[in-house]
């Protein structure tokens, strides 16, 4: 998977600086993010809630588009990524609490768009991303009883990644999906109390998110 992701960014980033008849240009959009998790605890499978994210997931794109049904995308992203769990078993205090994760990342995509460029096409690609900014929330009985944030925390994988393909539609909109490859939590992080509160926690975030002139907008052209 590794390999293939790598492959992917190499070949977009050639075809992205070579020379030819292609279309270079550069957007900037929003994303309304609707995200849940596979969830494993403890060997079991669990479920997550919906989590609804409309701020602050920001984009700006490089495209090129190398001909009218072909084109080519890499840019930077700020997302706000996470989930909800309903039954975390905390086993350290032998007790189950609602807990609410998420992060803040900094992401590089690259991939390809296929189809009427001016109009409607799909697209698909990989993104790697950075986790900056922790936050984690803990619910008993519906109150709130802890809160946890912190920059570039341990208690997260700062590394992480996974796959995205979607539909741009006329106008504007956008349909997105993405996969985590990665999972959200360092499970070998130890805390104060010397426990280690995310072993045996996997957990992949998926999301669809709806998205606003990510690839259209004020756009300003360069032709080689």
């Amino acid at each position: 998977m590794k390999r293939i992701s790598i492959l992917l960014c190499l070949i977009v980033f050639m075809a992205m600086t070579a020379s030819g008849q292609s279309k270079t240009y550069a957007t900037s959009g929003l994303e309304v993010i609707f995200s849940f998790a596979d969830i494993e605890q403890g060997g079991v499978s669990q479920s997550s809630t919906l989590r609804f994210a409309p701020v602050f997931n920001l984009s700006s794109m490089l495209n090129r588009d190398v001909t009218d049904r072909f084109g080519l995308f890499t840019g930077l992203a700020v997302r706000n990524v996470g989930y909800i769990f309903d039954n975390y078993d905390d086993f350290a205090e032998n007790a189950t609490y609602k807990k609410k994760f998420r992060s803040y990342n900094l992401g590089v995509p690259v991939g390809i768009k296929i189809g009427d460029l001016d109009r409607m096409f799909i697209y698909a690609g990989y993104e790697a991303e950075i986790a900056f900014l922790y936050k984690e929330k803990t619910f008993e009985g519906g109150d709130k009883i802890d809160k946890i944030t912190g920059w570039f925390s341990d208690r997260q994988d700062i590394f992480q990644h996974g796959f995205l393909v979607g539909v741009q539609l006329p106008k504007g909109a956008n349909l997105k999906f993405k996969y985590y490859l990665s999972d959200f939590h360092n499970q070998d992080f130890v805390d104060g109390a010397g426990h280690k509160p995310y072993e045996g926690l996997n957990s992949q975030v998926f999301y669809f998110s709806l998205n606003m002139m990510i690839f259209r907008n004020t756009e300003i052209y360069m032709y080689d």
